[in-house]
């Protein structure tokens, strides 16, 4: 049952809390971030960290994620970073 986060950091299934019943893993994409929020995130720290936090007991409240142990899989890109033309050619 993949989740799908957007910009404002909502998490909004996109299939029904059922189908994760049978153990298949839950996959939620927070899309582009800066690479700092990233390295932050594999520290265990700062608003992504937050963000999946949310996401997780909002799974939890809709059932979708049981008390027996199932796999969630949490999907972060980092943005590319903005590379300039030297204007010296």
């Amino acid at each position: 049952m993949p989740i799908a986060a957007d910009s404002s950091k909502t998490a909004v299934p996109t299939a029904p809390a059922t189908e994760a019943s049978n153990g298949s893993p839950i996959v939620i994409d927070l899309g582009r971030r800066r690479r700092k929020k990233v390295k932050q995130l594999r520290e265990g720290r700062g608003s992504l960290m937050d963000d999946v936090g949310g996401v997780i007991e909002e799974l939890r409240a809709a059932g979708a994620i049981g008390a027996s142990a199932q796999p969630v899989v949490i999907v972060v890109r980092e943005k590319r970073k903005n590379q300039m033309a030297w204007p010296l050619g």
